[in-house]
């Protein structure tokens, strides 16, 4: 049998994190031989690709944690490589809107936290400065984030990727990873439905499968993804003079997600979302899509079991807002009164990666797993899109200091 294809780096997975990693590996080493791997067609397939290209400010985050130190530095290197690379992005700003007197106190431990985390220019607005900003929001008072934007994520993860290539990187779509495994001579090796790859170290950003990817090294690897759908609305043209760009509301304490906003996007058009509802396989975009297994393994899941007693009941008003129209403008319109079912067209949907330990903790930052010759990035929630330069420098070093 033919010796197989031997490589520095096998990079599972071309989504942005994956990309930006690969990236930054064949910058900082441009000698190292490095293969992607992916099962899609081409790149930024899933969560890159279906989100709704919002540049997140880090106003959001527990100061000193990684989302937070990622999101700042991340922020700084994107909008340089845009520049660079004249990626269309734009720092429009964003507010994010109190409609209730009980979302006041919140909406001030987010300025804390947006200055802990070192954000200039961030600060309380009057409903009357908010309406300067944005005409058509219901608001007691708001935030103004002057360092948020749109970009367009699939094209920062294509230009990735050409530079990868044009180092000399090679990248094998349509090829799903099968198994990995430790050789005799200590390298690993990857087998794919097409062949077999050999690697000195292997980097797995697997996204919705990412911890199917880090059992194959790690059996008991003590967290599971689970897949949450967010659907959009898009509001009909002749409506979208009601949005000028991002407008977000205070997060609900009681459960793990933004609420539904409206975000202008970098190549024209409003999206208003997204929800939340579990979806029913891990790349399930559409309400009907069901595969039976994965559906079963999250069901089984006593992490998923634990969330589920938690948060059921908002879990039950997100799924009746997947399946009502009218639930989810109701909703919408907590942030412009203005907005009517006749507005709204449906929009795409994309499947956020949910890590989950079987304690039913979510796990919220993100959650890189090292080991001689393997690195997996378990859990890259948003904000790893803005962060990705920040995340794949950190994965690209880990990864130097095994070759």
């Amino acid at each position: 049998m033919s010796e197989p294809n031997s490589y520095d780096v096998a990079l599972i997975g071309a989504g942005i994190v994956g990309l930006a990693t690969a990236y930054q590996l064949s910058r900082i080493s441009p000698k190292l031989k490095i293969a992607i791997l992916e099962k899609e067609e081409g790149p930024a397939r899933h969560q890159t690709g279906h989100n709704s290209g919002v540049i997140h400010s880090g106003i959001y985050y527990k100061p000193g944690g990684s989302k937070a130190l990622n999101c700042a530095k991340g922020y700084r290197y994107l909008l340089g490589f845009a520049r660079q690379h004249d990626i269309p992005h734009d720092i429009c700003g964003k507010v994010i809107v109190a409609t209730r007197a009980e979302e006041q106190p919140r909406l001030r431990g987010i300025l804390e936290r947006g200055r802990a985390n070192g954000m200039q220019g961030v600060k309380i607005i009057s409903a009357g400065e908010c309406r300067e900003i944005e005409p058509h929001v219901n608001a007691l008072e708001a935030i103004w984030v002057p360092q948020a934007g749109i970009i367009d994520y699939k094209a920062v993860a294509e230009r990735y990727l050409h530079l990868v290539l044009e180092k000399g990187g090679k990248a094998y779509f349509s090829e799903p990873v099968l198994k990995i495994g430790r050789q005799p001579n200590g390298k690993m090796l990857v087998q794919t439905e097409k062949q077999a790859l050999q690697a000195r170290l292997v980097i797995s950003c697997a996204g919705l499968y990412a911890d199917k990817m880090a059992k194959q090294t790690t059996p008991g690897l003590g967290l599971q993804i689970l897949p949450f759908r967010g659907e959009y609305y898009e509001l009909k043209p002749e409506r979208q003079h009601l949005v000028n760009n991002l407008v977000y509301p205070v997060p609900n304490p009681n459960f793990p997600f933004l609420g539904v906003h409206y975000t202008r996007m970098i190549h024209g058009g409003i999206e208003a979302g997204p929800n939340a509802v579990l979806a029913f396989a891990r790349e399930g975009y559409s309400r009907w899509d069901v595969n039976y297994k994965e559906l079963l393994e999250t069901l089984s899941f006593p992490g998923f079991q634990q969330i589920a007693r938690k948060y059921w009941r908002d879990g039950l008003g997100e799924l009746y807002r997947s399946y009502s129209k009218a639930a989810f403008v109701r909703a919408l319109q907590h942030l412009i009164p203005e907005v009517g079912e006749a507005d709204l067209q449906r929009g795409g949907a994309g499947v956020r990666a949910m890590a989950c330990a079987p304690d039913g903790t979510l796990i919220d930052d993100f959650r890189i797993l090292e080991q001689k010759g393997a690195i997996h990035v378990c859990n890259a929630p948003s904000p790893a899109a803005t962060a990705s330069l920040a995340i794949g420098e950190t994965v690209a070093q880990k990864a130097l200091k095994q070759l």
